[in-house]
């Protein structure tokens, strides 16, 4: 493993090789996660989501999600990590589009597949931070370059493969305006018959187009929805837990802290204890 701290001790970018086996078992990192697999077949969980990859692909997690891998041939991988103080992904949002396409979205896949001419792309620019960590002393610009040049890229290729998938034999309607109104109303709908109201669908109907089109259940798309913005608002905000609590319209911050960890496994204060505050937090106030 090689990693570069700050000099208080704080982590901010490791690589590391290893194989699917290493990760066959329910882990939560604190760092934005990449993982780079050119050869294959398995299945990734990643929170709610389960969902099938066929090498060459790249997997993402964002910080603290309960991630893992079946493989039941291991192959090679490697893990590329890198803390939100040492690349700021909402503060880079116009370099480097990965914020909503490879992290922080719950609707789409946190897959990118690649075609056998992208591997070798990715290939050397993991070699080159590879050869930077192997310098005396490894220049924080450099590697911070080669990761923006590697999300760039990722962020590239999703679009196109969203793009060329957006056929409407491929599209469920009903389930796209589900999207829509999941992101109008789930501050106040928390139920799935709410939303099977909402799409005049039956509760069974709406369960099993949701889990086929999304590879999650109503439920789980509903409190990913809400712990999402409750992750931004801890990471990119400083108001308090309680503040959050009432934004979000729970009761009190106490009914919060319960429902994140249930679905985390971590309080909102270790979630902000482990990511930090991002940049753009104090750039309102500026």
């Amino acid at each position: 493993m090689k990693e570069v701290f700050t000099r208080d001790g704080e982590y901010l970018l490791g690589i590391k090789r290893l194989d699917t086996s290493a990760l066959n078992t329910p882990v939560q990192f604190s760092e934005y996660t990449i993982l780079f697999i050119p050869e294959g077949q398995g299945t990734y969980h990643a929170d709610f989501g389960t969902f099938n990859y066929t090498a060459p692909v790249i997997l993402f997690s964002t910080p603290l999600q309960t991630i893992y891998i079946e493989q039941s041939t291991p192959t090679p991988v490697t893990k590329l990590q890198f803390h939100g103080d040492f690349y700021c992904i909402e503060y880079h949002r116009a370099e480097v589009a990965c914020n909503g396409l490879l992290f922080n979205n719950i609707y789409i896949q946190p897959c990118v597949s690649l075609a056998e001419r992208d591997v070798r792309t990715f290939a050397n620019l993991l070699d080159d931070i590879d050869d930077e960590f192997k310098q005396q002393t490894p220049s924080e610009i450099v590697l911070r370059s080669y990761l923006q040049l590697f999300l760039a890229k990722a962020s590239s290729i999703k679009i196109k493969l969203i793009d060329s998938r957006a056929e409407p034999s491929e599209k469920d309607e009903q389930m796209e305006q589900f999207r829509q109104l999941l992101d109008q109303h789930y501050l106040t709908l928390h139920k799935p018959n709410d939303y099977a109201q909402l799409l005049a669908m039956s509760p069974n109907n709406f369960t099993k187009r949701c889990s086929r089109y999304f590879k999650k259940t109503p439920s789980q798309m509903i409190q990913e929805r809400l712990v999402l913005e409750a992750k931004k608002q801890l990471h990119l905000t400083r108001q308090s837990i309680k503040e959050i609590a009432y934004a979000l319209k729970f009761e009190d911050e106490f009914y919060f802290s319960r429902f994140f960890k249930k679905v985390t496994n971590v309080s909102p204060q270790t979630f902000r204890n482990k990511t930090g505050y991002s940049i753009v937090a104090d750039l309102s106030k500026q």
